[in-house]
């Protein structure tokens, strides 16, 4: 039984965290990619240890770790949990001005300072359910950062109850916080041993209740079309313009499905994320996904088979065609861990939480930290339209996510 005279710390320390400009950049190679995501990080270190985790440390590449040691007799197994610092680089986080709306009585909210950015119940079906909450949004400026401070906050919450109620029996429990998830390198550096947990979950999911235990399987591909340069005004009969191969490679893809424009709940899809070109050289970035990794194969097959087609419809033309594998649906190495999934079920079911098994239409750092070794789902944070000015979270979502984790806690130690 949560303790009902617990005064929550997660909004204030949520409210503090989003004030910190964590923005990832996709475009660096440095890790972190944005050296100013390490302010917040060195600033928890400090937090943790005042909480009572004494160990917490940031290490070289800016991950924050901590342990919360166990106060049982019982052998249960170390769990983690685990939340990023760095924010979307898609919308500024930069001079974030947080507001609440308190006691939310449906209709559209409105961000203060640009009238027209409204949060409506018709576009937000989730607002229905938030009738009496209290609504933390953005002025209209930037995004909020409840991707993924929000998970932040409620894990750091979740540690001072333990602590401050000694009474509730844990196993060893570790926390990481990690930079540069947003661009896809929150695991790169990731030590799973130093981290020291058998099984995790990132607090980094959606609406109440949700418990993803299933994510696409992901390839990138990169095409370069060649082409063969020539003075514009002597190139009759000699120029092969690789801009013209791409555009026309382009126009051969599928205009009604394999986008992620025409595709939705179990389908995958072929997407073209950047071209950049002259007339020598023309770069095609493609990511694939599909929860079944063996469609990627056929999804790259397909395209590898247009780029036949262009280059040779412009003959003098090449090009080469590379895949790089990026991740691969969690659920395969979950499934051989029924355990951590049941145990987040029953922890739901203990605070009378209706679960959300949903399959994601993306990755999370779980997919990669699963095939690292370190089975780990994804549970829900509360916040709604990441990376978009109109992102907005409940407190109410906050603490229930807290009480999720302090739950989760309690029955690792219970079933051990």
């Amino acid at each position: 039984m949560f303790d009902s005279n617990y005064k929550f710390t997660c909004v204030d320390r949520f409210l503090k965290y989003v004030k910190y400009d964590t923005q990832s950049d996709e475009e660096s190679s440095a890790f972190p990619s944005d050296p100013k995501q390490l302010k917040l990080s060195e600033d928890l270190v400090d937090e943790l240890k005042d909480i009572g985790l004494t160990d917490a440390f940031m290490d070289e590449h800016g991950y924050v770790m901590a342990t919360l040691q166990p106060n049982t007799d019982k052998d249960v197994p170390a769990i983690g949990f685990i939340a990023h610092v760095d924010t979307s680089p898609a919308v500024s986080g930069k001079n974030v001005n947080p507001v609440i709306h308190k006691n939310y009585q449906g209709g559209d909210i409105v961000l203060p300072k640009d009238q027209g950015y409204r949060i409506s119940p018709d576009g937000n079906p989730e607002l229905k359910d938030m009738i009496g909450f209290d609504i933390i949004t953005t002025d209209g400026t930037t995004l909020l950062g409840a991707d993924d401070k929000a998970g932040i906050a409620e894990i750091m919450d979740a540690m001072n109850y333990l602590v401050s109620h000694p009474e509730i029996k844990h196993g060893t429990i570790k926390i990481c916080f990690t930079p540069d998830e947003e661009v896809g390198r929150g695991t790169e550096k990731f030590d799973v041993k130093k981290f020291g947990a058998k099984y995790a979950y990132t607090i980094d999911g959606s609406t109440l209740g949700e418990v993803e235990t299933e994510t696409f399987s992901a390839d990138a591909v990169v095409i370069r079309f060649k082409g063969i340069n020539v003075h514009p005004g002597y190139a009759k009969n000699k120029m092969v313009n690789s801009l013209k191969v791409a555009s026309h490679f382009m126009g051969m893809l599928p205009k009604d499905k394999l986008s992620p424009e025409t595709t939705e709940g179990r389908e995958g899809y072929v997407h073209c994320t950047a071209i950049n070109g002259n007339e020598e050289l023309t770069t095609c970035k493609f990511i694939i996904r599909d929860f079944i990794a063996d469609k990627l194969k056929e999804f790259e097959s397909m395209l590898e088979d247009l780029c036949k087609k262009a280059a040779a419809d412009y003959p003098g033309a090449s090009y080469e065609f590379q895949v790089i594998e990026q991740y691969r649906n969690m659920k395969y190495i979950l499934d051989e861990h029924p355990q951590v999934e049941e145990y987040a079920l029953e922890a739901l079911k203990r605070l009378d939480i209706k679960p959300i098994q949903s399959a994601i239409r993306g990755g999370t750092d779980g997919s990669r930290l699963s095939y690292m070794g370190l089975p780990t789902p994804n549970l829900f944070a509360g916040g709604h339209n990441f990376h978009a000015i109109t992102e907005f979270v409940a407190v109410q979502d906050m603490q229930a996510a807290v009480k999720m984790i302090v739950t989760l806690a309690q029955v690792w130690e219970e079933k051990a």
